[in-house]
């Protein structure tokens, strides 16, 4: 039986979460960085344990407030390059369709800008807030990109790392989607995380079935 699992990704502008969503999918990186304006969402099959999963991977645009949240007077978040969000007819808006329906969350941020983690840090609080049902066992993943890049870290990665699991009581990986590392640690640990009984082997091992599912990506 395959079982379809649906992954929201967000994070601020240039954070690099569409490169992570491309590495794992197509093992490319660009250095050029084209900014996310609409909703994307991809299909791909992964093979864990010797079971096959689909995933729905949706890489949002930068949104200012997770949905129904947003309210007027709290800046219109351009520094970031957000998408503002300001009314319910806004939420059903196509581009963020699908974002309080999803089975788990990977919240990226760049390990050298301060102010996208603390868009992360409002993101996940509204998205503690703001879900209905099943809040609280909803993963959220927090992900620190550019490691690469680790000289330029603006918060010591022990107290991000502290905070996010003994506080926030999420998952913490740091990656570096240019050089493809722990891109597929960070999606094992995801699907795991998402009560895949089939993924919990402490040996999990991933594989990504390219030739079958490369050219499943639809722009909405």
């Amino acid at each position: 039986m395959v079982a379809t699992f649906k992954i929201a990704v967000l994070g601020a502008q240039g954070v690099g979460k569409s490169a992570i969503v491309r590495q794992f999918l197509y093992n490319e990186f660009s250095e050029v960085c084209v900014p996310t304006t609409a909703r994307r969402v991809y299909l791909p099959a992964v093979v864990m344990n010797g079971h096959v999963h689909d995933l729905q991977i949706m890489d949002f645009p930068p949104i200012t407030a997770f949905p129904p949240k947003a309210s007027p007077g709290h800046g219109d978040g351009a520094e970031l390059g957000l998408i503002p969000l300001c009314t319910l007819q806004e939420w059903a808006d196509v581009c963020c369709r699908g974002l309080r329906s999803v089975h788990a969350y990977i919240l990226v941020y760049d390990i050298c800008c301060f102010d996208s983690f603390e868009y992360i840090k409002t993101i996940r609080q509204q998205i503690l807030e703001t879900r209905v049902i099943g809040t609280s066992e909803t993963p959220i993943i927090i992900v620190g990109n550019k490691r690469d890049l680790q000289r330029g870290r603006v918060i010591p990665r022990w107290n991000v790392s502290n905070l996010v699991k003994k506080t926030w009581k999420c998952g913490y990986i740091e990656c570096s989607a240019k050089y493809n590392w722990h891109i597929l640690l960070l999606f094992s640990e995801l699907l795991k995380s998402v009560g895949c009984a089939r993924c919990k082997h402490v040996h999990t091992t991933i594989r990504f079935q390219g030739a079958l599912r490369r050219n499943r990506c639809t722009i909405m």
